[in-house]
């Protein structure tokens, strides 16, 4: 069978046996994108994307959306994007997800004047220490991360007085990949961090997420939580100017802000990849998603 569009997911919520609320939540954003993508006469599926019996040549496009497995299978699933971008075309484009993955967009865009948390970018098998860090930076606090990650992955809010506990790991963290030293947003506890939605560089709605008491990861896979959000122009104003600065226009993003300690408007993270849309919150921004997919593919 022929696809216009093929939603991408990951194997275990293709028809899951145990739905709990935070499956549930994923089927649903799927399912509401899917039902938008139908409404306009379009063949659709949803498939893993790494089921090896699809052939991928069979559809015309493929749009990344809940294909979190990827985290931990990075070279298997860029390999796979190599493989696949003759086939199909990717939604955001294999150039975008190129970039987006690696946290040093930030410093691009940082160039090109679009405010972020105080950053250093230490590069792989650099010697650094977090001694020296602190003592270069006179942060009370910082972040350190991987430029490579998510899910919060090896992320970890350190101190000038309790560095000397992480010290091994991020000794052994730098060894195998580029890491981000960033003085800590004190927001982060105290405001959350702000999501807005753009769809083709426009905005549609926002959230906040909130992390649980005694935690600064707002993930609600670290017990984190998500309410709706009004942002007010500045915000919007900010989030679609990060956007107009990206190497190519994405067809959908999300722009993570935080406050940073001088409260000005920062961006925390760009996510272009799979990012959690919320269409479960304003269903206009799936029909907006659907209709600009169906202009590409019938823009020639």
């Amino acid at each position: 069978m022929l696809y216009d569009i093929v939603i991408l997911t990951e194997h275990k919520y293709i028809n899951p046996k145990k739905k709990d609320w935070y499956i549930k939540q994923v089927l649903l954003e799927d399912q509401i994108l899917l039902d938008e993508l139908s409404n306009l006469d379009l063949n659709v599926c949803k498939k893993d994307w790494s089921d090896k019996s699809f052939i991928w040549s069979n559809t015309k496009y493929a749009i990344f959306r809940t294909t979190w497995d990827y985290f931990n299978r990075y070279e298997e699933f860029f390999n796979w994007i190599e493989e696949t971008k003759n086939k199909t075309k990717f939604i955001n484009t294999a150039e975008i997800i190129k970039w987006n993955v690696d946290k040093k967009y930030l410093k691009e865009l940082s160039d090109k004047g679009i405010n972020i948390a105080p950053t250093i970018f230490i590069e792989k098998n650099k010697h650094q220490t977090l001694k020296n860090l602190f003592k270069r930076t006179n942060w009370k606090e910082a972040v350190i991360k991987p430029a490579v990650s998510g899910a919060a992955r090896h992320t970890y809010r350190i101190s000038s007085n309790n560095y000397k506990k992480f010290e091994n790991i991020f000794k052994e963290l730098v060894k195998n990949e580029c890491m981000l030293f960033q003085e800590f947003l004190n927001s982060i506890i105290i405001k959350g961090e702000i999501s807005l939605i753009v769809i083709n560089g426009i905005y549609t709605h926002a959230v906040k997420k909130i992390a649980k008491k005694g935690d600064f990861r707002v993930q609600d896979d670290h017990g984190g939580k998500v309410e709706r959000y009004d942002p007010n122009k500045n915000e919007i104003k900010f989030a679609e100017k990060c956007i107009n600065k990206c190497i190519q226009m994405p067809m959908y993003a999300r722009v993570d802000l935080i406050y940073d300690n001088n409260n000005k408007i920062s961006l925390s993270e760009l996510e272009l990849i799979e990012p959690e849309l919320w269409f479960r919150n304003n269903k206009s921004s799936a029909k907006l998603l659907a209709k600009n997919i169906k202009n590409k593919l019938f823009s020639k």
